[in-house]
């Protein structure tokens, strides 16, 4: 497996780096491409990224933002990716409306929604049906039940081979989610994993033999670079 692993001091390092390897990637992808795609994650842990990243002097025009999952919620509301996204960045730069690629969560069947996201990846990448998009850099967290994006333990999602967009489910609530063949086609995937809380799910993702139906971010085993970036706490028991 072509997996780095880095151990960071703390949550702080842990943001650095990432800001070091997503800036590495983004001049690359410009200079090869003309243009960076990149698909962000929720939650917490990454929100600090975003807050730095919007300091600092990037070409935004050539940057394009996707998100690798959202909830099943308005764009306005406090559980929304795309609304924490703003927040922290988006609204605080100078990019092009156009260059914002959001899950659309207004339409009232979630499976319609996926469809629609799907197509809008396919013409924006100019692909076929039949054909995966390559993301520049797809940034993912897990949760302490090894789950990634909004692929949860044990749900069908997980086995979703032939569409880029999924609904994903937690406790009965739907999520909007990249499936793991759209994952796994990136160019680059960095997973951010920080706190105690994460230790008994790492150690089983890690471990040479497991069942990634319990623990899916086994199955995110992308063509490019796979990266871990862990703070202490979260590796204690590797």
């Amino acid at each position: 497996m072509n997996r780095i692993v880095e151990v960071l001091a703390d949550k702080t390092d842990l943001i650095k780096r990432s800001q070091e390897i997503l800036l590495s990637r983004l001049q690359a992808a410009i200079e090869a491409r003309n243009q960076f795609t990149i698909a962000l994650a929720g939650g917490s842990t990454p929100k600090p990224l975003y807050e730095s990243l919007a300091s600092q002097p990037l070409p935004w025009s050539k940057i394009h933002f996707f998100w690798g999952d959202e909830r099943y919620v308005p764009a306005s509301h406090n559980d929304s990716n795309q609304l924490m996204t703003r927040q922290a960045l988006l609204d605080r730069i100078d990019i092009p409306q156009g260059n914002i690629h959001p899950m659309d969560t207004t339409v009232a069947d979630p499976l319609e929604a996926a469809q629609k996201h799907e197509q809008d990846l396919q013409e924006f990448f100019g692909v076929k049906q039949t054909e995966m998009p390559k993301f520049d850099l797809i940034l993912l967290g897990m949760g302490d039940d090894g789950h990634t994006a909004s692929l949860f333990p044990k749900t069908e999602a997980l086995s979703v081979s032939d569409r880029l967009i999924t609904v994903g489910n937690k406790d009965g609530q739907p999520r909007l989610t990249f499936t793991v063949p759209l994952i796994n086609q990136a160019r680059c995937v960095v997973f951010l994993v920080a706190g105690e809380n994460k230790r008994s799910a790492l150690k089983e993702v890690f471990a040479s033999q497991g069942d990634a139906q319990n623990y899916p971010s086994r199955l995110i085993q992308p063509q490019g670079e796979l990266i871990w970036l862990l703070d202490r706490q979260a590796a204690a028991e590797l």
